[in-house]
């Protein structure tokens, strides 16, 4: 009887304090712990790694469709963590991805967003990485992973004034140096926090306790670009038996007295074990829980619940001190410690997870889309140029699509060649998308600037210019149609480096009597080469996939010329047709060489390449201005894939089977000669085609490969 009396005292005592607080939240649970000197300090940090594209479309993981294929809702997460957060002001959560809070944000009422803000503002909320995806470090340029980091941190700054000071590369297939400094410390971060690392080199560190190093990754810059990194001890997950999702199968901290699984002392017994155990592998009284996985917190309440708890019953035992936590704080209190750290000035390359799983498959997967992403980064940074020149007012079209598909494109399982075909596609087709928007700028830019009308003065019609994008495969229209006489087809070339450059101009035509003029009236030489058999394939088949119509008949001839083109500008050159035909043109027509001696030599500058005319191989390199000679030897080699032993080969993973196996130790040849270039067309296989280039005034040598399916 006596304990019953006692149950309805402390009820009461309940809605007393509900009564006395009124309007306000009450917190049942004791969660404003900070750090405690001389104990050891658990910093928990909830977060959900939302993967900007991968098993399912950035748009599906947004909004939470396609489930059958993964429970993954980005929106859910944001919208429950908002409402949690607000339920306790000791709670806090960290976010990472910018391509799906801005997309948040823009659909949330002005009242949500003061809410938000004040989030941010009380350090609740904390952006860290703050990209627009977690970019690879791998099979990114630098360009790009500064471009898409930009992207995010502008919005940041944009919306709450706010700089990231924390890097948070948790799940990207290895680590590379130029992470560390050039987008860690040049950046303005103090730490840099990451999970995938050889399992190797893991080991190793848990026993020495090097998992936390200073990284001093530039010999350029030294100690002035280097920075706190931390390897998580085992992944960004928390602790075996801490993972509180609404559907998983967890031990939630059971606190009532009257359930038969009253389990506190328990789970407290179980959180001190863990946090220990974690302790012997790490340096000072600080450790990182990782509390979050692959979006998690869809129902946010089902984490910080269990973390309330956690925290409330752990620093009432008093042996270890739970607090919330960000990667902030954490790393303020390392540094607070003095601590002496372990330097590290090299890379965390190859990643491996386990015996003969090395991630280095991704290096080269799905190669068309690494190479459609780079030449866009190229196309983008010239479009902004020209927009920027221009007047914003003058064009037509933006760049932000292409800005915001190339942010996306930089995911760790995008670029990387890991994230599904469904997936993929849809990259490349906002890839496209923002292209043909660029386009727009790029047409009504030159226009303006050509015309010298900028600004509000220029109203530019998009078809002022024409651009050919699969040029590469010999497609482009406006040059392949007939110049009538007397007329002059005008192309423009724009540098988008800040120095001069002077290159090859290729461009198909189907009339070799046409004559080059610059914008000061000069001829310029210009040299005829016949379209080869395996590019008027390609054109035959992928014009019709990507533009939607058949292509005429492919163009006869690429027309060759040198442009010069000053830094950040622009050159003009006349095609016209010329009266002189046969032997009295002006262009020169390439011509096929004969092959009689053992050893033949191309190139009609300085540097000359020799082939072996009995093998059709490359052997040797010869630069008559330096005197250096360099003997040669190129191969293309194929492997079997590693199956049903344990780890496959595949897309993330290169395991081999066999040894490699040469293609062709023969290979047929051709040799196309010229005043500007030399060409050596091989057929290596029925599946792979090399056109190797030597030019006049190049002291390198050009590589063009085309390579199909192994058969």
């Amino acid at each position: 009887m006596a304990k019953k009396v006692t149950i309805v005292s402390h009820c009461f005592s309940a809605f007393l304090l509900f009564y006395l607080c009124g309007t306000v939240v009450c917190v049942k649970y004791n969660t404003g712990a900070s750090v405690v000197p001389g104990k050891l300090n658990v910093h928990l940090i909830a977060h959900s790694h939302d993967d900007v594209g991968w098993l399912k479309t950035v748009d599906q993981y947004y909004v939470g469709s396609n489930n059958s294929i993964q429970g993954a809702c980005v929106e859910n997460v944001l919208d429950s963590v908002v409402v949690s957060l607000q339920l306790n002001q000791n709670r806090k959560f960290v976010f990472a991805e910018m391509a799906f809070f801005h997309r948040w944000w823009v659909e949330q009422t002005p009242q949500t967003q003061v809410q938000v803000r004040k989030l941010v503002d009380a350090g609740q909320l904390e952006f860290i990485n703050g990209g627009w995806c977690m970019h690879d470090e791998a099979t990114t340029h630098y360009i790009d992973m500064i471009d898409q980091t930009t992207l995010g941190h502008r919005f940041i700054k944009n919306q709450f004034n706010k700089v990231p000071r924390a890097g948070w590369q948790i799940d990207p297939f290895g680590h590379s140096a130029v992470q560390a400094y050039l987008l860690g410390a040049e950046l303005g971060f103090d730490s840099v926090h990451f999970a995938r690392i050889d399992y190797q080199d893991r080991a190793k560190r848990k026993v020495d306790k090097t998992l936390e190093v200073v990284w001093r990754s530039s010999k350029t810059f030294g100690s002035s670009a280097q920075i706190f990194a931390n390897a998580f001890p085992v992944h960004y997950s928390p602790p075996s038996g801490f993972h509180f999702e609404i559907n998983d199968d967890f031990v939630p901290v059971q606190d009532d007295p009257l359930l038969f699984d009253y389990n506190v002392e328990q789970r407290v017994k179980d959180f001190i074990a863990a946090a220990i155990t974690q302790a012997n592998v790490t340096r000072t009284n600080h450790i990182m829980w990782t509390m979050g996985d692959d979006f998690q917190y869809q129902n946010a309440e089902s984490w910080f619940k269990q973390m309330d708890k956690l925290i409330h019953y752990v620093n009432k035992d008093g042996r270890v001190n739970a607090l919330y936590s960000t990667p902030s704080i954490y790393t303020d209190a390392k540094n607070a410690a003095n601590q002496p750290w372990p330097l590290k000035t090299d890379d965390y390359f190859p990643y491996a997870d386990g015996p003969n799983a090395y991630w280095t498959g991704y290096f080269t997967s799905r190669p068309a889309f690494k190479r459609y992403v780079r030449i866009l980064s190229g196309y983008y940074l010239a479009a902004r140029q020209l927009e920027f020149f221009a007047g914003k007012k003058s064009t037509v079209g933006h760049t932000i699509d292409l800005g915001d598909a190339l942010g996306v494109a930089q995911h760790h399982d995008a670029v990387s060649g890991t994230a599904k075909q469904h997936t993929t596609n849809d990259y490349a087709k906002r890839l496209a998308i923002g292209a043909s928007r660029a386009e727009a700028v790029v047409s009504s830019s030159l226009y303006c600037l050509t015309s010298k009308k900028l600004g509000v003065q220029c109203s530019a019609p998009t078809s002022a210019f024409s651009q050919c994008q699969l040029l590469n495969i010999s497609y482009c229209p406006p040059t392949e149609d007939g110049i009538p006489q007397a007329k002059s087809l005008v192309l423009v070339v724009y540098n988008p480096l800040g120095w001069n450059r002077s290159d090859i101009v290729r461009i198909p035509v189907n009339d070799a009597n046409l004559v080059v003029k610059d914008s000061l009236g000069n001829n310029i030489e210009t040299q005829y080469i016949e379209v080869d058999n395996v590019t008027a394939n390609l054109r035959e088949f992928y014009v019709k996939v990507y533009v939607g119509v058949s292509p005429q008949q492919a163009p006869k001839y690429w027309l060759l010329f040198q442009a010069s083109v000053p830094p950040l500008g622009w050159s003009t050159y006349f095609i016209s047709k010329t009266a002189k035909k046969g032997k009295n043109r002006i262009g020169f027509l390439s011509y096929q060489s004969s092959q009689n001696k053992d050893t033949i030599e191309v190139g009609p500058g300085n540097l000359k390449l020799s082939f072996s005319s009995e093998s059709g191989q490359l052997i040797r390199m010869h630069n008559s201005k330096t005197g250096v000679a360099v003997p040669i030897q190129q191969s293309y080699l194929w492997y079997s894939s590693s199956q049903g032993e344990g780890q496959d080969s595949g897309a993330y993973i290169f395991r081999p089977h066999t040894p490699p196996n040469i293609v062709s130790r023969s290979v047929p040849f051709k040799i196309i000669r010229g005043p500007l270039v030399d060409e050596v067309h091989q057929e290596f296989s029925s599946w792979i085609y090399q056109v190797t280039r030597v030019y006049k005034d190049k002291e390198h040598s050009e590589i063009e490969y085309t390579v199909s399916h192994i058969v």
